[in-house]
């Protein structure tokens, strides 16, 4: 039982139509709209995940995903990072695996990425790049078309 995994939130979320959506995906609303859902469903806030993997596409991306997952402010995504907070050893590490961008962007594989590895930590499997006393992660992935699912993972 010790390295059992509970799956507080599963959620899948598709933008909402408007016109401009023919020509340009909008990864902020679904995300956001993800990330309300999945919190609501695990009953957790942002300020009780302790690590996330997520889709870091971009290293732009990254910024606007911190603000999306609600993890700092619109327009503090940038002092977070300087902060070190999302380091290894921070208040929210985020992406200690080295992100989507250092596997070389696999398409299809991002997601069982991100879960195996918040997986890892939450087992305590993860060696150097362990976040000590991981109990509850989060992970993101967005795809073109648009779609985005999060998930909420805890230490049973």
């Amino acid at each position: 039982m010790e390295r059992a995994v509970r799956v507080r939130a599963s959620v899948l979320q598709s933008d909402p139509y408007t016109p401009r959506n023919l020509a340009l995906m909008d990864f902020n609303s679904i995300t956001r709209l993800a990330a309300g859902a999945a919190y609501e469903m695990a009953g957790v806030g942002p300020a009780e995940i302790e690590l996330i993997e997520l889709h870091d596409c971009f290293a732009t991306a990254e910024l606007m995903h911190y603000e999306n997952l609600g993890i700092c402010v619109d327009g503090d995504a940038g002092a977070l990072i300087d902060s070190g907070d999302t380091e290894l050893g921070g208040r929210i590490p985020v992406n200690v695996s080295g992100g989507l961008l250092s596997k070389g962007h696999p398409l299809g594989a991002t997601g069982i990425a991100n879960i195996y590895e918040v997986t890892t930590h939450l087992r305590g499997e993860a060696g150097t790049r362990q976040v000590d006393g991981a109990r509850i992660g989060m992970t993101h992935v967005v795809g073109a078309g648009s779609s985005c699912a999060i998930h909420i993972l805890e230490k049973a």
